[in-house]
């Protein structure tokens, strides 16, 4: 394993989300996977926990500047951190089964939701680029004053969560989707509000892969060493970079990846 590079792809992946929001996780667990041929499980739990300190930095700035819907973060927290320890539940009881092969179970669930936050996100990019007028009817807003609005939120928030605990992905981007559909939050509130609630996710979704044994910390200090100056740096080029043509970019790229990770044997 050579530490110095995956560091410095860390630092390439670090700048992609500090430019476009886009969730580290979908770019570095594939990394690990077929770039540095890490076992599946070994890169998901690894991932995890190196992702959590990028999103607690982020989400701990936003709660200072109150940029974020702390209503949205707690309800939708109700219900995706105990979302998330049940994917992690299944995780572990899917080890039990000795002929099942956990790494090859793994390889095709984060497959199949990198492909479905990213397949969502590029059709709404092109809408905006290309059909900017064309308005698609809105779904109704949550109202976090009643019980239903409470309800839902924590449903999704159970749901999103699970898929996290089971993939380490989508602890962002489908939570951005969510944000966006249902709570309507404005550009600024929306990334805050998102790691902040990422932030809380993983914290608990790091405790329940420690469980699992599959933690490598020699890959989470490289990623850490990489990723987290690399948000910075990605932060600040955000306001002199296109948005649009970079995202168009990044999306096809993780619809490729995502197809050769749902469809490896």
């Amino acid at each position: 394993m050579n530490y110095l590079l995956l560091s410095c792809f860390s630092f390439g992946v670090g700048i992609v989300v500090g430019l476009t929001g886009i969730g580290g996780a979908s770019l570095i667990t594939p990394m690990l996977i077929f770039v540095f041929q890490v076992p599946a499980s070994v890169a998901v739990s690894s991932d995890v926990v190196a992702a959590t300190l990028m999103k607690v930095i982020g989400g701990v700035k936003h709660w200072r500047q109150k940029t974020l819907d702390l209503g949205a973060v707690r309800w939708l927290a109700f219900g995706s951190v105990p979302g998330s320890l049940l994917g992690v539940a299944t995780l572990h009881w899917l080890r039990q089964f000795g002929e099942v092969n956990l790494d090859s179970i793994l390889l095709h669930l984060i497959g199949y939701a990198i492909l479905l936050v990213t397949a969502t996100a590029l059709v709404q990019l092109l809408l905006m680029t290309f059909a900017p007028a064309w308005e698609l009817p809105t779904l109704p807003k949550l109202d976090l004053e009643t019980q239903t609005g409470r309800m839902s939120a924590i449903s999704l928030g159970a749901i999103l969560g699970y898929i996290v605990g089971m993939t380490s992905v989508s602890s962002g981007s489908m939570f951005a989707l969510v944000l966006i559909a249902f709570f309507q939050l404005d550009a600024q509130k929306l990334v805050g509000t998102d790691l902040a609630q990422a932030a809380i996710l993983l914290t608990f979704t790091s405790i329940g892969h420690l469980t699992l044994g599959t933690v490598d910390w020699h890959l989470v200090l490289p990623i850490w060493i990489g990723s987290v100056p690399g948000v910075i740096v990605g932060a600040k080029l955000c306001k002199l970079t296109p948005q649009r043509p970079l995202r168009f970019v990044i999306y096809l790229m993780l619809v490729m990846v995502s197809w050769k990770l749902a469809h490896s044997a």
